[in-house]
């Protein structure tokens, strides 16, 4: 006589206390491996999750509810690894903001871009490990992260910077490290632009203003998304476009380190605005036109 093994299902509050784990965290890694959604006030399985032995039974006081295989606790998914993936969820959770606020900052540094649904993966991105995926119903595509991206330097600084957690901060960069006299130091920011700024020549003021009569939303001395310290001196979030103003291309030192900031902005594939001073004084007629090519209409 032949023995047929009967599978026995478990709950996912039962699965949490065999795993010896929080059940709000047992549903995340759940989420986070696309086993299951959260459809309006409720947990569904997705089919990902029924291929891994996932159910759906029916309780008389509870109703009903996601049950697994039990072997399912032997899954590397619950066990911590450096190949497991974090999606922009478990990213908030861990750095402390809302969850609505996660795909924004890394759309922010240009680690992703938001299509017409959902978010998709940049060239820098990838550069990080980031893997695009995709909600099986839905199609939607979102992208997930390698565990290390929560040491990134400029996620932390920038997430530090929006919690105001960070400590003041000493602008020090790439400039000031390749001069006995610092750039900063140098060129102080006393020149108050139309939006409050404080920039370091009029020709910064003038661009700077251009922008704000414009409407354009724009950072000034924004540090660059990388690990390197180079810092931008504007930074528009729509479009992701950087722009630099050259103004002292005859001092050497300048120019040597003109070529070195060239080099990285073609190395990230940046989106980059040259402004030189020929061009000051036609903003009018070569802004428009060089915002143009990224998708950004002036007004």
């Amino acid at each position: 006589m032949t023995t047929t093994n009967k599978t026995k299902y478990i709950s996912t509050t039962a699965l949490s206390k065999e795993l010896k784990l929080n059940v709000k965290e047992v549903f995340q890694i759940l989420l986070d491996n696309g086993l299951i959604e959260r459809i309006e006030d409720k947990w569904v399985l997705t089919d990902n999750g029924r291929n891994i032995g996932g159910t759906t039974k029916k309780h008389p006081k509870v109703g009903e509810y996601i049950a697994w295989d039990e072997t399912i606790k032997d899954n590397t998914m619950f066990n911590p690894s450096s190949d497991k993936l974090l999606n922009a969820t478990t990213l908030s959770n861990h750095f402390g903001v809302s969850k609505f606020k996660m795909n924004p900052i890394l759309s922010e540094l240009g680690f992703v871009e938001k299509s017409v649904k959902g978010w998709t993966v940049t060239k820098l991105g990838k550069s990080i490990g980031g893997i695009q995926l995709e909600y099986d119903k839905t199609g939607v595509p979102y992208v997930n992260w390698p565990e290390n991206i929560i040491q990134n330097k400029r996620l932390v600084e920038t997430i530090n910077e929006i919690l105001g957690n960070g400590p003041e901060q000493q602008v020090d960069s790439e400039l000031e490290k390749s001069s006995t006299l610092g750039f900063r130091e140098k060129f102080e920011a006393k020149h108050r632009t139309a939006d409050g700024h404080y920039v370091r020549s009029r020709a910064e003021m003038l661009i700077d203003n251009w922008l704000y009569m414009s409407e354009i939303v724009h950072a000034y001395e924004r540090k660059l998304p990388i690990e390197e310290d180079v810092y931008t001196d504007f930074y528009l979030p729509v479009g992701k476009v950087y722009i630099e103003y050259w103004g002292l291309e005859n001092d050497p030192k300048y120019a040597a380190r003109k070529q070195e900031k060239l080099r990285i902005y073609e190395k990230y594939g940046f989106n980059l605005i040259q402004i030189h001073d020929p061009d000051i004084q036609n903003l009018d007629d070569i802004l428009p036109k060089k915002l143009l090519k990224f998708g950004i209409q002036a007004y």
